[in-house]
């Protein structure tokens, strides 16, 4: 399902381990406001070493002694990790808790902050990656240059492989559900499965487009995203001011995200995602049917101050990515990792 998700550089420069212990991958969330100081929220930035999300929000809630649905967070972070985020506690007429009584291990409560308003899905920028490559085999120089080059032209923007589940089982899940549409299942298994079938369709057009060579290029009938917002424009034409805004990064061609609508690409671009997508009908009529709108998503993403610094038989990678963005994406540009 994924072998052929083609890297944009080239074969990969080594082999390296990764994860061997949770420290080897530290993610700190890049946030989009900080918390005022005064509201009904309690904002907690919360460091974590190998726990999910969802997990450590049901700790806080119940030291709380609010509902699950009291506590939010921006993203989920890895659980085999390091990771640093904010969370929200919705505490109206209410004092905070001891947050230093969490009985969660691996989990600590570093600041506290309130604020006027509840901390929302998808409100982060991005988030800052530190990785560390174990028993790296390979050419150490041209894996620094081929670094420098992500960093000029940024990333491919597939939807990494944890996005599918274990042995991409939500994708077929998301097919079986399709095949049987009086099926009922939980909410948050069917929201699953629809992601999972989406991120498909998109990583297959954004594969055509690698192995065009036309992935950071304009395409006539293209629709562009400007860079860290969500506004989306069409590009009936590549003219040469376009061509020159893709080069600085300023804009990104975009791919499908599958669902209800009138598709806003035209003419070429139109063209390669029907033909792209021909064979894979079931997963289409069933996105159509089961009713997300059709969206966009950028097929580049810019890559900041990606750093690779040597350490014995290791390596140290050090970048940030945008909101929705996957760290293991960028290594696959690199290395195979185990």
């Amino acid at each position: 399902m994924f072998s052929d998700l083609l890297p944009a550089f080239g074969s990969p420069l080594g082999r390296a381990r990764l994860r061997v212990e949770p420290e080897d991958f530290a993610v700190i969330e890049l946030p989009l406001v900080e918390p005022a100081g005064e509201g009904e929220h309690a904002w907690l930035w919360v460091r974590k070493r190998g726990q999910n999300t969802d997990w450590v929000a049901g700790q806080l809630a119940r030291l709380a002694g609010v509902k699950p649905r009291d506590v939010s967070y921006a993203g989920l972070k890895d659980r085999h990790a390091v990771t640093e985020q904010w969370f929200s506690v919705q505490l109206p007429g209410r004092p905070d808790p001891d947050w230093n009584a969490l009985e969660a291990e691996g989990v600590t409560v570093v600041e506290a902050r309130r604020h006027s308003r509840k901390l929302r899905r998808g409100a982060l920028r991005g988030n800052r990656f530190r990785l560390r490559l174990r028993d790296f085999d390979g050419d150490a120089g041209a894996l620094m240059e081929r670094a420098a080059l992500l960093n000029v032209r940024g990333l491919p923007n597939y939807f990494g492989a944890q996005r599918f589940g274990r042995d991409g089982g939500n994708l077929e899940a998301a097919r079986r559900m399709f095949a049987d549409p009086r099926r009922r299942l939980p909410r948050q298994k069917r929201g699953l499965y629809l992601s999972a079938a989406r991120s498909f369709l998109f990583n297959r057009v954004l594969a055509e487009r690698v192995r065009r060579g036309d992935w950071d290029r304009c395409l006539a009938g293209d629709v562009m995203q400007l860079d860290g917002r969500s506004a989306l424009f069409a590009a009936p034409e590549c003219e040469p001011e376009l061509e020159t805004r893709l080069k600085a990064l300023e804009v990104h061609p975009t791919g499908p995200l599958w669902g209800r609508g009138e598709s806003l690409c035209s003419g070429e671009c139109a063209r390669l995602e029907a033909d792209c997508l021909a064979a894979e009908a079931e997963l289409r009529e069933g996105l159509e049917r089961a009713g997300p709108e059709l969206d966009r998503r950028a097929l580049r993403v810019r890559v900041e101050g990606l750093q690779v610094t040597p350490e014995g038989s290791d390596l140290w990678l050090e970048f940030d990515l945008p909101a929705g963005s996957y760290a293991t994406v960028l290594l696959d540009q690199l290395v195979e990792w185990a």
